[in-house]
Formats: structure tokens, C-alpha cells, sequence
């Protein structure tokens, strides 16, 4: 992955964490333009890997990078709690709430900076994955607090279309982190599109899971599916690709993280296994030698939605609320760029195609909050327009 670095201190930051996040970040001292003092001073707090995992929190950075370039009187702190767990999380962020102008807090574990973010109204905070929650755990929506959710159920459901369309064995599956809704969203998503091109597009795919690895949900409810139950467990991560793989699965889904880097080395050791990688184009992370294992990869444009916020913050149009985002602002997607992908012609056609009809509303992949399930929901029974 680009990495675009624009001081030492987070040149130092990166060099002592790896691609799994498995080590813990010190926070770094802020990166300073020309003078701080007259621009934003912004925080990016991960959990449980850092702004360089190559996935989730490293897309987020990029937004704030971006930023940066534009803005070279801002700086930014990156600071990682290395759990994952929620209360912590959430502590991490209350631990420097006073010395920043904008927090930036990506995963659902930081749900719960509600009261926080009511507690210091002066604080611009930008919630990336879930909703904030007051002290009952409902949900609230503040002035001080834009936060953005992603349909990532359709993302999911073009990475499904896509494996059911590329399989050779005619098996294929997803394999998750944690159970967190926006990740079930992804699983959701991945199996409807793979019933969609079968009931559809001439698919010849099922979809597999290993009861052993089903997912429990945040309220303790049995979700199937195959879970690392961690974002940063790569060895867990590599054992579940390796049973997905023995069981003749041959495209895999990849929506887990640090952990998903065990998926990507089990395939590699495969060898005639190809995985779909997930939130940003991870096809450099797919080279194996000469080869290389990604298909493609489901798209979160979570980056430049970043950006979009903290311009706004810094130009005065700042406006909080809760916000889910999805393909109708190009908000999800796949990767398709030439040299980025390794699709047929047959089946990026038809991803084009069915991306539309979910742009449009005709297909609407389920999630983990509504009322449809990967076998019944707005569009199965559509075909895709020729």
C-alpha cells in the first residue's frame, strides 16, 4: 500500500508497527506543518492496530493525510489501543479529549463516546463505523459529532457476485474479524451476492461456512458465517482459511482486519486459491512471488469521507449528525482499474451492471439491522439488465 509519510515522528510510528498491528502504539508526539499553532491540532485513535494495518485504520490515516497536504499548518497524533475492547477504547479517546481539536475514532468500539463528546462540546469528533451512544448505550446524535456508517452489505454483495462468477470448485466464502455489525454487514452481504449470481447471472457457487468459526453477535446471537473472533489474530486467521481451503473453497473473501493476513498466507501456501480483499484495493498485499492471489478487492471510500469532514471543520461548515453512506454517493464499491484486478471481461461486466441496479435502488443487500436475509431481499429476483 502508498504510504505517504509527512514527518518523523510518524516515520518512527509505522517502522514499529507491522501489518497485523499486533504490537502496541505509543502515542506519537503531533506532526506539525508550518504552524500548528493556527491549524487543527487532530488525533486518529485505532483499535486494535494502528494507521498502518494496509486495511481499515490506514485508510482512515490516508483521509487525514490528505488533509494534511493541503492543510500544512494542521498535525496529527496517531494513538492506538491495542485491545479492541470497548470500555478501553472509548478510555483512550477520554484520555486526550483536552488536548485536540478533532478526534477521529474508527471501529465500532468507540460507540460508546456519547457522553464524552456531550461532556467537551468545543471537541470535533468524527466517528467512523458506528453511531455514538449516550451513558444508557442508545444511540444519540450530536452537534459536535459527525458520524458515518458504510453499507458495507453491498460492498459484500459485489465481492459475492464476483467469487461466485470466478470459482473453479464452485465453493467460495467469507471470512470475518469480529462480529461487530458493520462486519456482518460484509458476511451478509458476500452470501446474497453469491445467491444473487447463481439465482441470476448462470453462477455455478455455494457459499461455505464452518460451524466451528460461526460468529456471536453483540447481543450473544449465533450469526454463522467463519470468525477470527479477533481483528489481529493472523495465525487464527491462517487456521480458518486453511479449513475453508481443505474443504475446496478456492475464493475467499477477506473481511478481517490484521487478521485477514493469515487468510492472505493460507492462500498463498495454496497456491490455486484466490482471496477478494476488503475496505481498500489490497492488491499489492496479494503478491506471491511472480503471481499474485487477489481477484479483487470490496471497496469502503472511507478516506476521502474523512477528508470531506475535516475540511469542513476547518472552513466552518461543520455539521454533526449520523450519517450511513453507500454507493448512491460512491461511498462503496470494487476495485476495477486495470492492473488492480485480475477479473474476467465477462465478470466485470456484470459487476457494472448490478452495480448500477444497487446504486439505483433495485437491488438492496441485507444487513445486519434490517429485516431481509441473504435469501430473500429487494432485487434477488431481478435479473441484471442487458
Amino acid at each position: 500500500m502508498k504510504r505517504p509519510l509527512r514527518v518523523l515522528a510518524v516515520c518512527v510510528l509505522m517502522a514499529l508497527t507491522g501489518c497485523s498491528g499486533s504490537q502496541k502504539q505509543e502515542p506519537a508526539a503531533p506532526e506539525t506543518g508550518n504552524n500548528a499553532e493556527d491549524g487543527l491540532k487532530i488525533a486518529i485513535v485505532t483499535s486494535p492496530t494502528g494507521v498502518d494495518d494496509g486495511s481499515f485504520n490506514q485508510n482512515n490515516f490516508e483521509g487525514v493525510q490528505a488533509f494534511l497536504n493541503t492543510h500544512p499548518d494542521s498535525g496529527v497524533t496517531p494513538v492506538n489501543e491495542p485491545t479492541g475492547d470497548n470500555a478501553a477504547s472509548v478510555q483512550a479517546v477520554a484520555d486526550i479529549a483536552a488536548d485536540y481539536d478533532v478526534i477521529i475514532a474508527p471501529g465500532f468500539q468507540f460507540a460508546g463516546i456519547g457522553q464524552l463528546a456531550a461532556d467537551n462540546p468545543d471537541v470535533k469528533f468524527i466517528l467512523v463505523d458506528s453511531y455514538p451512544t449516550d451513558a444508557n448505550g442508545e444511540e444519540t446524535e450530536l452537534a459536535n459529532v459527525y458520524a458515518m456508517q458504510f453499507a458495507e452489505q453491498e460492498g459484500g454483495f459485489f465481492a459475492g457476485v464476483a467469487a461466485a462468477l470466478e470459482t473453479k470448485t464452485g465453493k467460495t466464502a467469507v471470512v470475518n474479524g469480529v462480529a461487530f455489525p458493520s462486519n456482518v454487514n460484509y458476511q451478509y452481504g458476500f452470501e446474497a451476492g453469491v445467491n444473487y449470481a447463481v439465482k441470476n447471472l448462470g453462477a455455478k457457487a455455494e457459499y461455505v461456512e464452518i460451524p466451528a468459526y460461526a460468529g456471536t453477535d453483540v447481543t450473544n446471537r449465533n450469526i454463522g458465517g467463519n470468525y477470527t473472533g479477533s481483528f489481529s489474530d493472523q495465525a487464527q486467521g491462517k487456521v480458518i482459511g486453511q479449513a475453508l481451503i481443505a474443504q475446496g473453497v478456492d475464493v475467499l473473501f477477506v473481511a478481517a482486519g490484521g487478521a485477514g493476513n493469515g487468510v492472505f498466507t493460507a492462500a498463498k501456501e495454496a497456491g490455486d486459491v484466490k482471496v477478494i480483499g476488503c475496505d481498500v484495493d489490497q492488491y499489492d498485499d496479494g503478491v506471491n512471488g511472480e503471481r499474485n492471489i487477489v481477484l479483487t478487492s470490496a471497496l469502503k471510500i472511507m478516506d476521502k469521507n474523512v477528508e470531506k469532514q475535516l475540511n469542513a471543520i476547518a472552513d466552518g461548515t461543520f455539521q454533526g449528525g449520523n450519517n450511513l453512506l453507500k454507493a448512491d454517493s460512491d461511498s462503496t464499491g470494487y476495485v476495477s482499474k486495470k492492473g488492480r484486478h485480475q477479473l474476467s471481461g465477462h465478470t466485470i461486466t456484470k459487476l457494472e451492471q448490478v452495480y448500477n441496479q444497487v446504486k439505483d435502488g433495485t437491488i438492496v443487500p441485507p444487513s445486519y439491522t434490517g429485516s431481509n436475509t441473504p435469501d430473500d431481499f429487494p432485487g434477488l429476483d431481478t435479473a441484471v439488465r442487458q
